[in-house]
This record gives C-alpha cells, structure tokens and sequence, in this order.
C-alpha cells in the first residue's frame, strides 16, 4: 500500500495496585525508550489522579522525561483533562516542552474520564464536556493566533491572556481529542479542524460508529470552514503477540485479570466494561468479540484491517492500549514482533517478498548462465596457462 500507516501506543497507564509505582514508572519510560528503538511513530501519556491504576498525574512531567531519553518517537498527552485545569496554563506547558522536544510533542485534551477525579476538585461528570469546550475555545484560539484572549464562566477567568511563548513547531504540532461513543469529540475535532482519538475503536458502540464520527467531523468542518484530515486520525486497540497462540494465552495470564477487574469494578468509567470471570473467559472475549488480539502477529494485522474498513475512507494511525496484561519481558517482545510483522504490510515495506519471488523464479536461467560464465573462465584459464608453457 502506498499509505505509511503510523504506529505507537496509548499510555494510561495501567499498573497493579500495590506494587512498586517508582519501579512501575520507570519501567513505563524504559518501554517508550523501547518503541523508539524499534520504530514505533508515537506514544501519548495520560492524565489520572486515583483509583489506583493509572498512576501518571502529569503527561507533561512524563514526556519531559521521556523526550531526554529518546531520539525519534513523537510524544503526546493522552490526554490533558482541560476541566481540571486553567487552560491557559495548559497552552503554556504544552509549548514549553514543544520548545524542550524541539516539536516532538503532541497535544491531547478531554473532559476527564474519571468522575473520582473530578470530585476531589468538586467537578462532576456533568460539568466536563462543556468545560472541555470552553477549554478548547481559549487553547486553540491562544495556539494559532496573538490576539489577546478574554473570558469567563463558572470556573475561569482570563483577562487579555496571551502566551509567553510562541509554539516552536511550524506549522503547529498535532492537537486531538478522544472519542468512545458519543460525538462530543468528533464535534470539536471537526470544528477546529484538529485529529481525533478514538479510544474505544474496539468496544461494541465504538466500532459501530467509527464512519459516523467521521461523518460528524466532515459536517462540522464544513459548517466551520476549517479541514479535517484523515491522517490525523487515530484509532486504539488491545493487542499482546507471542510466537504463538499458546505463548500469548500463557503471557496474558500474568495480568489480564487485574485489568479487567479494573474496569468491572473499580473505574467509574461504563464505556469500558468487559465481560469475563476468568482468564480463559477473559481471552474468548477480547479475541472473538473483535475488542482485541491475543495471539500472533497475523491476528493484529486482521485487526487493523477490520477497523480500516469499517472507518470507511482510512485513518492515519494504529495505537495500542498499553494494558500490562504480560510481565515486561513479554510485552516488550510483544511490540517487537508487532514491529517485525506487522509494520511493513501497513507502511509500503513488502518489496523484498516481491523481489525474493522475482529471484525465484529467474533463478534456473540465472543459475545455468552462472554457471556457463564460470566454465568458460576456466577454459580461458587453462588456453591462457597452455600457451605460456609452450
């Protein structure tokens, strides 16, 4: 294909209550390190303040670590919750590490997925959406122009509020916002023209409504005279590879259950349940139901091409939930064979099958002509040898 489909992953993270979070974190950095080494495109770092899992308070404090200890991979905030924070100071940190990367940053917003987040600051669940849109009027208004900006609600105040520095990236780096479900994240996508991430690309209701939320980002871009761009688009989903089928179920069991208990029965998060008792339960679900792929490399490329078809038209980039369903040994193996395998058929890198077909099939002849050459060199040889001696 002539589309270079890019990859990386999405960073909550997920971690076990419990175990060491200075070890944990650190690990999360070695594995970026990881991806950078093997050529994945982009990691997008969260934003979470309880529940015991998702324990990255700050993406900004991440990516700026993470950008000292890697060369190429592009590093994004996934996402900064608008609603807990004067936007802007969200502007103004995401253009300081824009400088600090020297544009390898990335600007992911949302309202905050977590309602026992919101409620330590005293907002709810219904309040965020429409602070996300506030937030995102002053963000994008602060990035792309130098008109001074005024405003005021129930949680903000700005007056003649610019920003200290310009963005170092020209043209300005990547914004998104997420989506599961509902088109609230379409919506703003298409009416600032920015890329969308679809987070729940592998649940049910977010599968089935993938070229609707294109849909809804054409029809606002229209209406707001801005342009939306497929390549900016990106998709989520859950994959873990193994050499094989029985490697793979084995490097689950480490921690596929704390995963799934964590959105039974602890994030107040519904977009997200999943069903299953037990790992072998667990397993059937993520792989026959479409929500991921637990198995070899040809699983994540049907994967990827089921979710290209149904988008309808493409979309620019494959991302994978960072689950820790494996132990660090395996995951890491994961994503290289992910690497290995599944890369070159999405980024116009199989030439070489061809060409090992061609030399295949020209050997015969190629081979007999080898071997003529290499028969009159030493007939050649010998006459040469013959009329010195004489």
């Amino acid at each position: 294909m002539n589309h270079r489909m890019r990859f990386g992953i999405f960073l909550a993270p997920f971690h076990k209550p419990g175990i060491n979070p200075t070890l944990a974190l650190e690990q999360d950095l070695e594995l970026i390190q990881w991806l950078d080494r093997c050529g994945y495109d982009e990691a997008w770092c969260g934003e979470h303040h309880s529940a015991g899992s998702e324990i990255s308070a700050s993406p900004e404090i991440f990516i700026a670590v993470a950008s000292q200890r890697t060369r190429h991979i592009r590093l994004g905030t996934g996402v900064v919750s608008v609603s807990y924070h004067n936007p802007l100071w969200v502007a103004e940190r995401i253009v300081q590490l824009d400088h600090l990367t020297r544009g390898r940053v990335m600007l992911g917003v949302g309202p905050g997925s977590l309602p026992s987040d919101g409620i330590m600051i005293g907002v709810s669940q219904s309040q965020t959406r429409l602070l996300l849109e506030d937030g995102m009027r002053v963000i994008m208004q602060l990035l792309t122009s130098e008109e001074p900006v005024t405003m005021k609600n129930d949680r903000w105040e700005l007056h003649e509020a610019r920003l200290h520095l310009r963005p170092y990236s020209n043209p300005l780096f990547d914004v998104a916002v997420p989506a599961v479900a509902s088109p609230t994240g379409p919506k703003l996508a298409g009416m600032y023209g920015v890329g969308l991430l679809s987070i729940g690309a592998t649940t049910a209701a977010g599968f089935d409504a993938l070229a609707l939320h294109w849909d809804v980002m054409e029809a606002q871009a229209a209406h707001y005279k801005t342009k939306v761009d497929r390549s900016k688009w990106r998709l989520v989903g859950l994959v873990h590879c193994a050499e094989t089928m029985d490697q793979a179920y084995r490097d689950v069991e480490y921690g596929i259950e704390q995963w799934f208990d964590y959105f039974q029965a602890v994030a107040a998060f519904p977009q997200m349940a999943v069903p299953g008792s037990n790992v072998k339960e667990m397993i059937s679900f993520v792989n026959d139901s479409g929500f991921g792929a637990i198995g070899t490399p040809d699983m994540v490329n049907a994967q990827i091409e089921r979710l290209w078809k149904q988008s309808n038209g493409g979309f620019g980039a494959y991302l994978m939930l960072a689950h820790n369903w494996a132990n660090f040994d395996a995951t890491r193996r994961s994503y290289d064979l992910i690497a290995r395998h599944v890369f070159p058929r999405w980024q116009g890198q199989l030439s070489t099958i061809g060409a090992a077909e061609r030399a295949r099939a020209a050997r015969p002849e190629l081979a007999a002509i080898h071997s003529k050459a290499v028969e009159a060199a030493t007939q050649r040889y010998h006459a040469e040898a013959a009329a010195r001696t004489h």
